[in-house]
């Protein structure tokens, strides 16, 4: 008779058992593209498991007095990443990390860093505070154990002045809204390079869930005429130029408002409206489709009720 162990045995080595995943790990690879800047790019796509959130551009910069990042990232585990990455790159350890905007693929990597080196300006503190915490558990369902120990973490340091300098690296902080109610750009005296964060979109798609488009018109036009040389954008390749994704930016928000006001007045509903088809010149967008098709879902009740209101709603 065949011993029970043994067959067991048998059977067990018969049977190919699950190799064991990989940590989950993100890759940073930061690209020089000015004397002490690097960009960190973030994936041209909506935030996915595939991806783990890393959508949006960081920037590095190396100073004298330490680095200094702009934006970090969706997670603990992609702000540890990136810190480790940053520091070993320049040599010294990070001294400054700034906020751009809201939005969970630019902040939730704080909790990788010191609350009082993370800074925002008023208005983005206050809108943290009260909005900050609540994309946390659409980002877990979204993207799992790519978040595991992410705890929002509000900025420690409140940006009074219009300039921080470190060593001999002055950078220009300009609060704008438009792309949400308070944005945040940078511009880096030294290289001549405008971080705008998500106020300037480059071959892909905007995004527009917080967005006042009369006020993103006003930023766009005041980033223009910085005298920049090349701007970082937050979604999209780097501009090596100064206003080319600043003008694309414009030119896609302008073509969704006048085809989404378009489709309202002609009575088509809002699954027509998010297929309608878009210009050849918008050929090179990424997620043009999806931002579209989130861009009715932002907007189309609003000018629903401005261009067909009730026949018995007063004037």
């Amino acid at each position: 008779m065949i011993n029970r162990r043994i067959a067991l045995a048998g059977l067990l080595g018969a049977i190919a058992l699950p190799v064991r995943a990989q940590p989950l790990a993100y890759r940073i690879t930061p690209e020089k593209i000015a004397e002490g800047l690097w960009v960190v790019r973030g994936v041209d796509a909506p935030i996915a498991m595939a991806n783990g959130g890393a959508i949006a551009n960081i920037t590095i910069l190396a100073t004298e007095a330490g680095t200094v990042l702009v934006d970090c990232g969706p997670s603990l585990r992609y702000g540890n990443a990136l810190r480790h990455a940053a520091e070993a790159l320049t040599g010294k350890p990070v001294v400054r990390l700034y906020l751009t905007h809201l939005h969970p693929d630019h902040i939730y990597a704080a909790a990788a860093f010191a609350p009082g080196i993370v800074a925002a300006t008023p208005q983005l503190a206050t809108l943290l505070k009260s909005e900050g915490a609540g994309f946390s558990d659409g980002m877990y369902r979204l993207l799992g154990d790519w978040m595991r120990g992410t705890e929002f973490t509000l900025p420690g340091t409140i940006l009074a002045a219009d300039h921080e300098t470190f060593g001999t690296r002055r950078l220009r902080l300009l609060p704008l809204a438009g792309h949400s109610p308070a944005d945040l750009a940078i511009l880096d005296e030294a290289s001549g390079t405008l971080i705008a964060g998500d106020l300037v979109f480059h071959d892909r798609a905007p995004s527009t869930p917080h967005a006042d488009l009369a006020k993103w018109h006003t930023a766009l036009k005041t980033l223009a005429a910085l005298g920049h040389k090349c701007v970082v954008p937050g979604h999209g390749p780097i501009d090596p130029t100064p206003t080319a994704a600043i003008d694309q930016t414009r030119d896609w928000l302008d073509w969704v408002t006048a085809t989404l006001r378009a489709a309202v007045a002609a009575g088509e509903d809002n699954v027509a409206a998010g297929n309608v088809a878009i210009p050849a010149r918008f050929a090179t967008l990424q997620s043009a489709r999806y931002e579209l098709q989130r861009s009715v879902s932002h907007f189309y009740p609003g000018l629903e009720a401005e261009l067909m209101p009730r026949i018995d709603a007063k004037r």
